[in-house]
């Protein structure tokens, strides 16, 4: 995320703008804010049934034209990062050997993945927009390598704009595209969860441009920077807009993550407010976002992520006791995929 380093003359290293820093469990703080109050779901308690376990540090989840469940895992650490398939309860590895280190004691590598126009596409935080074509593959056969696959390098296109210094304000000089949607006329829409822009990719000629910036916030807790950098997680178009969730960076205040809105010509404002730290949206008769969790004394509180629906103004809490989950993908109108990174593991949540 964007940051002011003239406003933090002492910033420690969990200012700088990679969002893998916003996932950190090690940092310290002072006090926990509360959330804000919500409406439970009115439905029977909801269900969280365990699909997969001993995921490598996964965070995204998709499911292809053909109802295959695909998974992003980042891996060790040690460029083991891959993209899985799951069969019959099992984990195999259908794309490996993706570049993954170790950055602030934690993973970094893979982001999200989107099914599109016949491929897998696979977005990383080297900036890279891998495409896949999976169509063929079959469970069984042997994986194919990172390297052999075609991308795109968004990253060097976002850094173009931080030089010109006319676009974007990315003061730390970094790229990190982490989720996409479809958006009308078939053009791709990234996150980008380091500058803090949405990023429009043209269907047919692949041309980038910036669709819009997202602003941060005044911090309101007694520690921390000024101002606080909203990180866009997730986005989903409605029949008009793109709605965007958002994760606010240090020192992650409970009740304030916004999930902003973008009109057609580019317009930014706010949806809807209230929320804690958001890693994805959809549509399911209005917006669902899902909750990270809570920052605590001792880093992320365990287990304390939910599903929620955005009724604007109020909430309705879908599922909790969530652990650090990263992405959802709809199966049904009371049904998520979720993937939870606290558990390394593959979710299946009803409400």
């Amino acid at each position: 995320m964007k940051t002011n380093s003239q406003s933090l003359p002492s910033a420690p290293d969990h200012t700088t703008n990679r969002f893998v820093l916003f996932l950190s469990g090690s940092l310290l703080l002072g006090s926990l804010l509360m959330g804000c109050q919500d409406h439970l779901s009115p439905s029977l308690a909801p269900s969280v049934l365990t699909l997969a376990t001993g995921l490598l540090a996964p965070l995204g989840v998709e499911v292809d034209a053909a109802g295959r469940v695909w998974i992003a895992e980042g891996g060790t650490g040690k460029n083991d990062g891959r993209v899985s398939l799951l069969n019959n309860g099992a984990v195999v590895p259908a794309i490996t050997g993706f570049d993954s280190g170790i950055f602030q004691g934690d993973v970094d590598g893979l982001s999200h993945l989107l099914s599109a126009d016949g491929l897998l596409y696979i977005l990383h935080s080297n900036g890279k927009l891998y495409k896949a074509n999976v169509a063929s593959y079959r469970t069984g056969d042997a994986p194919q390598l990172a390297s052999t696959l075609p991308f795109e390098d968004v990253g060097a296109f976002v850094l173009a704009q931080t030089i010109a210094g006319v676009v974007i304000d990315n003061p730390e000089k970094h790229s990190h595209p982490y989720q996409m949607t479809v958006g009308p006329g078939g053009d791709l829409f990234i996150a980008d969860a380091s500058a803090n822009v949405i990023i429009r990719r043209t269907k047919g000629t692949g041309a980038l441009s910036i669709y819009a910036n997202i602003p941060g916030i005044t911090n309101p807790m007694p520690i921390g920077p000024p101002f606080i950098q909203s990180v866009p997680t997730g986005l989903v178009f409605d029949d008009t807009n793109l709605l965007i969730s958002t994760l606010l960076g240090f020192p992650f205040p409970a009740g304030k993550a916004i999930v902003y809105q973008v009109t057609p010509a580019g317009v930014v404002s706010i949806y809807q407010d209230g929320f804690n730290s958001l890693t994805g949206i959809d549509l399911n008769n209005g917006p669902i976002v899902l909750e990270y969790g809570l920052f605590g004394q001792q880093g992320w509180v365990a287990n304390s992520g939910r599903l929620v629906r955005a009724n604007k103004p109020g909430t309705t809490v879908l599922a909790t006791g969530l652990n650090r989950p990263t992405a959802l993908k709809k199966i049904t109108a009371n049904s998520y995929f979720v993937v939870s990174l606290g558990d390394k593991s593959l979710l299946k949540v009803t409400f």
